[in-house]
């Protein structure tokens, strides 16, 4: 919007190739590339006063789109621009905005959490014990959960030592060849704890430094801290992909090919950093749910605040080392700049600084800057509590890009912000209507069924009454079949250790997914009935209408079981599903032998997340101590063939012996 109106005041304007561009979006520890593209503009010189650049050019930008409204609304998606010179002066009338002398998103804007303390005991204590505190630390003994004991483990024909060495903890890797690492850093401390270090001795040690020891990086194993065990670790860098293809980390080659600089990949949204910094930087991320769109003039702001982040001359160079310098700002490690390790209480509320000295001015929930410029004259910024700026505090990490369901849902999780934009609700419903920012989830959803569905109703009151909620949903009121959430938001996403819940809100008459032969919500929980079974239902209470055709395409067998059917597909993300479906509706299958054993076939999957997703669901439903007998997930076909046979048996025994639980 803000581009179109400028451009008419231009002479011409004419967009550059695209240069070599990073720019990462990061979410949890996965890797997803932007696309960034400098637009030239014709700037009036004298206006700017700055050095002389090259013949033909004005001022340039960078423009970054909000991803989840720029199919609903091209020509007005919100948009951050990042400018490398000055803001125009014409760009800058249009917004009607003033200069503002204050900011809440400079270095100094910044206070730390325990300037917090005093004023927001309650709130300061609960997040001390918050994933989202400990989702970055040092390691040291008050953060560091594996067991560093001298522990060991095979894996891929070599051996993992983790121990400890004068004090600091190291992770040691021997097959064919030794390299040892040291611990720096620590992620996560939930589920899983990952380490960040570099290696500190080994065969390369003699030749040219690697990046492995130049860097810190996502060090290969992790810890599992449910059971206590060390493991592989899991979609970092890479989509996971089926066994021989996996990261083999006592391979050189394979080592480097999958390697993840920490500063890259991760420190963006695992820390605290001044918001200023993340514009410079990681702006594609921050955009990709921006509610509105914003002006920031990078280069003015680094020569305010990060004057040792340019280079000499900097004003003057060429476009494509202007960008070079731009990518280079996110490869800096958090720890050299950031307000915290971990995400603290200023990652939401901005520079609290103001605050702090004076409490009665309340923190702004946008950002604000004698660098940046938001808004327009018809529509100013509204920088306070509204709908919008609370969802963009969690959509500034939880956006991003997953691997998709045939609906458009994420097969796994981290992208939560991006997923609830892709459904229904979110143009009312906040993040926090559902999640209390300062509390932790803890190890499982602890809110009731009542009190889900309670927050539903709150505005789709028509559903009320038992009488409207029978009639709406076709189930009992109060069972299973009439909770909002198992309709609406079925467990379709893939969380750390468990299948959760999507946080995109749809139908379960979704074509997209029935047709795809994809997880459907009816299915998860009747797991025993067939497609037309649901097909016919849905037909009967709702008047959906479905294509024949492609049921009979991506269905092989329309009368079995559609869980089983999602068993056996190619897959892997809706075998996961389905395996987790069939857990927890045991009583609906339990004599059907024929699902039994291709559950049991989740324990050989090609993929290594699935038999993990399945060591742990047969453990919980049959009580058996599947560890016992030596087999492990992340063993290679030929290891698991040792121990498949003994699997069956045991399994098949506590198929025949073990009462049934109830069904969730």
């Amino acid at each position: 919007m803000t581009k179109g109106k400028y451009q008419r005041t231009q002479d011409y304007q004419s967009e550059l190739p695209p240069p070599p561009v990073r720019w990462p979006l990061v979410l949890g520890l996965s890797l997803v590339l932007g696309i960034a593209v400098f637009v030239g503009v014709i700037v009036v010189t004298s206006e700017t006063g700055l050095p002389e650049r090259p013949s033909g050019a004005g001022a340039r930008r960078l423009e970054f789109h909000n991803a989840s409204q720029a199919g609903k609304a091209p020509q007005n998606t919100p948009h951050i621009t990042v400018w490398w010179d000055d803001i125009p002066a014409l760009l800058r009338e249009s917004t009607g905005q003033r200069e503002n002398a204050s900011s809440n998103i400079h270095p100094g804007d910044y206070v730390g959490p325990e300037a917090c303390r005093e004023c927001h005991k309650k709130n300061y204590d609960s997040w001390s014990h918050h994933p989202h505190r400990w989702m970055n630390a040092l390691a040291d003994t008050s953060t560091v959960v594996g067991d560093f004991s001298g522990k060991s483990i095979s894996y891929l024909g070599g051996k993992a030592t983790f121990f400890k060495e004068n004090g600091e903890y190291r992770m040691r890797l021997k097959r064919e060849e030794t390299q040892t690492y040291a611990i720096h850093q620590t992620i996560g401390s939930r589920f899983f704890q990952y380490y960040i270090g570099k290696q500190i001795d080994g065969p390369q040690t003699t030749k040219q430094r690697t990046d492995q020891q130049e860097l810190d990086h996502v060090l290969p194993l992790g810890y599992w801290i449910e059971p206590g065990e060390w493991v592989p670790i899991v979609n970092v860098a890479h989509e996971e992909v089926p066994d021989g293809q996996r990261m083999d980390p006592f391979d050189a080659k394979s080592y480097q090919t999958n390697f993840c600089v920490y500063s890259d990949a991760c420190d963006v949204c695992h820390t605290t950093s001044p918001l200023g910094d993340l514009l410079s930087g990681n702006a594609n991320q921050l955009a990709r749910e921006v509610p509105g769109n914003i002006q920031w003039e990078v280069a003015n702001y680094l020569e305010a605040e990060r004057p040792h982040w340019l280079p000499p001359q900097h004003r003057s160079l060429p476009d494509e080392q202007a960008v070079g310098v731009l990518n280079s700002l996110d490869a800096i490690p958090a720890s050299e700049h950031a307000v915290t390790l971990g995400i603290s209480c200023e990652s939401c509320h901005l520079g609290c600084r103001e605050h702090a000295e004076h409490p009665e001015i309340l923190p702004a929930f946008f950002p604000y800057s004698p660098h940046l410029l938001s808004g327009s004259v018809d529509e100013p910024t509204d920088l306070g509590r509204t709908h919008d700026n609370v969802n963009w505090a969690c959509g500034r990490c939880h956006s991003g890009e997953r691997p998709q369901f045939a609906g458009g849902m994420s097969t796994w999780n981290s992208t939560e912000y991006s997923d609830a934009m892709r459904g229904s609700c979110y143009s009312e419903l906040k993040c926090t209507d559902c999640h209390n920012p300062h509390q932790a989830i803890g190890q499982k959803w602890s809110s009731t069924p009542a009190k889900d569905d309670a927050l539903c109703i709150k505005c789709h009151q028509q559903y009320a009454s038992e009488e409207a909620q029978a009639a709406h949903t076709h189930h009992q009121p109060g069972s299973e079949g009439s909770r909002c959430m198992n309709c609406h938001m079925p467990r379709i996403n893939e969380g750390m250790q468990d299948i959760v819940r999507t946080h995109t809100i749809f139908s379960p008459t979704n074509t997209d997914m029935l047709h795809a032969n994809h997880p459907n919500a009816c299915n998860q929980c009747h797991t025993e009935k067939s497609i037309d079974w649901t097909i016919d239902n849905l037909e009967n209470w709702y008047g959906s209408k479905f294509d024949d055709n492609k049921l009979q395409r991506e269905y092989a067998n329309r009368s079995q079981s559609a869980a089983l059917g999602w068993l056996l597909s190619e897959n892997e993300a809706v075998r996961k599903v389905a395996a987790d479906a069939l857990f927890r509706t045991r009583s609906k299958w339990d004599r059907d032998t024929t699902i039994q054993e291709a559950l049991i076939n989740s324990l050989d999957d090609p993929f290594l997340l699935n038999r993990q997703f399945a060591l742990r669901g047969f453990e919980s439903m049959l009580g058996v101590k599947l560890r016992e007998t030596g087999y492990r997930f992340y063993m290679t076909p030929e290891e698991r063939k040792k121990h498949m046979a003994e699997l069956r048996k045991i399994i098949r025994a506590a198929f025949a012996e073990t009462t049934l639980p109830n069904d969730e």
